[in-house]
């Protein structure tokens, strides 16, 4: 029996889930807005929000790489 191999760490992938989860929480966070009246806010509500959420997703994804 073989011990798994450790992933590697794809830099090109890991930059495209964080865009992505930033994106998608700004339109989120547009949409919201758009409803409340306020959409410049809730785009940059989104982007705040989305930065966390995109670094969660890129640890997630890449967690074997950093242990």
């Amino acid at each position: 029996m073989q011990a798994s191999s450790r992933s590697s760490f794809q830099p090109a992938e890991a930059g495209a889930i964080l865009a992505g989860a930033v994106g998608i929480c700004a339109g989120g966070g547009a949409l919201v807005g758009w409803a409340a009246g306020a959409t410049r806010y809730g785009v940059l509500g989104g982007v705040v929000a989305g930065l966390p959420a995109g670094v969660f997703a890129v640890y997630r994804r890449f967690k074997g790489y950093f242990s």
